[in-house]
This record gives structure tokens, C-alpha cells and sequence, in this order.
């Protein structure tokens, strides 16, 4: 294996891209064959090809991580632009309380888990916020099923939008305090930020973006540089007020919907995302998994795994069936929201990191390396788990649509 590994890392980049660029045409394939989400096996090819397996892909991947940051902007962006605005005007509350439930069930599961392990209170809420949010791994199944704009995907893509801000403020406010105590004034400024930032992209970017989309629309380079660049600049809006860019991405595509779904330029931007920047970022995933470190934390910490995997799950199901019996949705459809809710990945990942890098004065992490560990086999598990359901209840739903009409 070591001659193996040494001879994958003398290949010169166009090799490495070669490679990569194969693995996005076969898996695909090899997976539909196989009855699974093609997700699933582009998790396993970015094991298997990066630091930790084969190293074909270098550590400090820079051309790789840059594709995979615009394939995590551009999958919250299409979900953004997939939901049907007529149907969100009659159903933005269920998306409210929805996200509320699988907002605050996973943070109080996440808190009790922490507090019971002996975690201080505010490495517990941390714990807590970490569970709470989700990455929409799931949806391009329901594009590719046809249900993308059916209510309980349009409930949980507008219940993500809460979830990742809300998980995110809470970050926000924990790390001042762990590093100089608590301030009503960092706490006050962020919800000020937060207060001008979201009607300024849905109203200001959304206006001038139809705007000039309607004005482009012989030309669909301009508007397909012009969609970008909003993406961008609503992402780059996330990051100066400090929240995640996926939330400004996926604001961008909610604001400019409705005009980008009839833009020419629009389809040559999903086409690249779907097929390029996406399974990037789906293989960018692997090539952070050491399968070694996931089975230590297991062994070691088996305990604290299973109370805080098994926690997620449960409290995110709790959420989705209430909801679901309360809105009167069928079974596949309440257990659809809820798989689409299990992925732990972009947020959660970047917010465990941050705060496993947050010291206090006294060289205290506000996490440890075990939960930091433990944040990444919740990783592996939701993000396998997750699609696998996702496609099994869209297929059940999609043929039920079939049958009726």
C-alpha cells in the first residue's frame, strides 16, 4: 500500500483530474445500476481516492476545495429557486414551525446529551446547535424524481434557511463567550445584522436580479454570469455579517426564482452544477474522512456516538412526523422531510471546527477532540443515511403522483 500511495502521489495534476472527472461519469451510472444515490457513491470515491486512502488527491486540495465551495453554494441555491413561490405564499408557516421543531428538538437532545457526558453548559449548547442544522444533501434526488416542489420539500427547504441561521447565532454567541465571557452587545449586533441583511437580499438583490435578468434574456451568457455573480454576492453578504454563505446562496435563489426558471442562462448554470460542481462537493466530503479516526471515536467513545447519532435521528424524526401529522402529510411524505433533514455536513462541520479552534485565556477549547471526532462520524452516518431515504421515500412518493394521474 505505502508503494501504492507513493506512486498515486507523483501523478501530475491533469492526471488527478482525469481521474476525477472519470469517477463523476462511471459512479453515477454504477450507482443507478445499483439502486443507490449516486451521493452514496461519490462519498466513497473521495474515501478511497483522498488524503486518507489512496492520496491521489493532495492534502491541502485547493483547486478541489474551491469547486466543492461553489457546489455547496450552488446546491442551496437551485433549492432556493426550485421552491414554487405560489406554493411557499400558502405554506411559509408550516416551513416556521417546522423549522422551529427541527431546530430546537436537536438542540435540547444535543444540550442533554452534553450535559450528561460532563461537558460544561456551553460546550453543551454548542453540542446542541451543531445537531440542529442540515445540509440539503437530498434534494437533486427530488429534482431527479420530479418532486422538488412538492410541500413537504418546500416545507423543509424553507425550514433550512432557519435552522442554519438560527444554529449559526448561536455559535456566534457562544464563542465570545467562551473566549471573554458573555456581551449583550455582540449578541444585540448580530440579530441587527441579521435584521437588515435578509430584506436587503430578498428584496434589494431579488429586484435588481430580476431586473436585469428580464433585460438580458436574449442572452444567456450575461444572465448565466449574471445568476452567478448574485449567488455570490448575497454568499459574500453571509460572510461579512459572519454566517454561513450557504444561507446567503440560498436566499439569492429564493429572491431571484421565479425570473432565473425561465432564464436561458439558468439551465447552462444548473447543468454545470449538477454535473460538476455538486459531485464535487460531494467528493470534496470523502476526501475528509479518515476512516481510522471514525473507528477509534466508535471504539473509544462508543457511549457518546451512539447518544449523540442516535439523538439526532430521533429528535429529527419527532420533528418531521409532528409536523407531518399535524399538516395531515402521508407517511412517505413525512418520512421524506425527515431523511432530507438527517445530513450533518457543510455547517455542521464548519462549526465544529471553528469552535474546537476557539481557546479561552486559559487554553481550553470550548469542544474536545472527541466531540469534534464524534461531529465527524455523525457526518459519515447522516450523510450515507440520508440520501439512501431520501431516494427510497421520493421513489415511493413519485410513483404514487404516477398512479393518480
Amino acid at each position: 500500500m505505502p508503494y501504492l500511495t507513493e506512486f498515486f502521489q507523483s501523478f501530475p495534476p491533469m492526471a488527478r483530474l482525469a481521474i476525477i472527472l472519470f469517477l463523476l461519469l462511471v459512479v453515477p451510472m454504477a450507482c443507478r445500476r445499483c439502486g443507490l444515490p449516486s451521493v452514496v457513491g461519490l462519498l466513497v470515491s473521495g474515501i478511497v481516492i483522498g488524503q486518507h486512502g489512496l492520496k491521489i488527491i493532495p492534502e491541502t486540495p485547493i483547486v478541489s476545495n474551491f469547486m466543492a465551495d461553489v457546489g455547496k453554494l450552488l446546491l442551496m441555491l437551485f433549492a432556493g429557486i426550485e421552491i414554487d413561490h405560489a406554493l411557499f405564499k400558502t405554506i411559509w408557516k408550516r416551513s416556521l414551525l417546522f423549522g422551529w421543531l427541527t431546530f430546537m428538538l436537536p438542540l435540547l437532545t444535543g444540550m442533554g446529551v452534553g450535559l450528561v457526558f460532563g461537558y460544561s453548559w456551553l460546550a453543551a449548547l454548542l453540542i446542541g446547535s451543531l445537531l440542529a442544522s442540515h445540509t440539503l444533501l437530498g434534494f437533486p434526488i427530488t429534482q431527479q424524481m420530479g418532486i422538488s416542489r412538492s410541500a413537504p420539500v418546500v416545507i423543509t427547504t424553507g425550514a433550512t434557511v432557519f435552522t442554519d441561521v438560527a444554529s449559526l447565532l448561536v455559535l456566534a454567541v457562544c464563542l465570545p463567550i467562551h473566549q471573554s465571557g458573555f456581551s449583550v452587545k455582540s449578541l444585540v449586533l448580530q440579530l441587527g445584522y441579521l435584521l437588515i441583511y435578509v430584506p436587503l437580499v430578498i428584496f434589494g438583490i431579488g429586484k435588481l436580479g430580476n431586473w436585469l435578468l428580464s433585460k438580458f434574456k436574449e442572452t444567456a451568457e450575461q444572465q448565466f454570469s449574471l445568476v452567478l455573480f448574485l449567488m455570490i454576492l448575497a454568499a459574500f453578504g453571509a460572510e461579512v455579517i459572519h454566517l454561513e454563505p450557504i444561507v446567503g446562496a440560498f436566499m439569492a435563489g429564493l429572491a431571484i426564482g421565479p425570473v432565473a426558471k425561465r432564464a436561458k442562462g439558468f439551465e447552462m448554470l444548473e447543468f454545470l452544477g449538477l454535473y460538476l460542481f455538486i459531485p464535487f462537493f460531494y467528493l470534496n466530503i470523502g476526501f475528509q474522512i479518515d476512516l481510522k479516526v471514525f473507528a477509534l471515536t466508535i471504539w473509544h467513545n462508543a457511549l457518546l456516538v451512539l447518544a449523540v447519532v442516535g439523538g439526532l435521528i430521533t429528535a429529527k424524526f419527532a420533528a418531521a412526523w409532528s409536523v407531518g401529522t399535524i399538516y395531515r402529510f402521508t407517511r412517505p411524505e413525512r418520512l421524506l422531510a425527515w431523511s432530507l433533514t438527517l445530513p450533518q455536513v457543510a455547517a455542521t462541520l464548519a462549526a465544529a471546527v471553528v469552535a474546537y479552534q476557539c481557546i479561552n485565556s486559559a487554553g481550553q477549547r470550548l469542544i474536545d477532540v472527541t466531540v469534534l471526532n464524534t461531529v465527524i462520524v455523525l457526518m459519515v452516518v447522516t450523510a450515507f443515511l440520508g440520501p439512501i431515504l431520501t431516494a427510497r421515500f421520493s421513489g415511493q412518493i413519485a410513483r404514487t403522483d404516477k398512479g393518480a394521474e
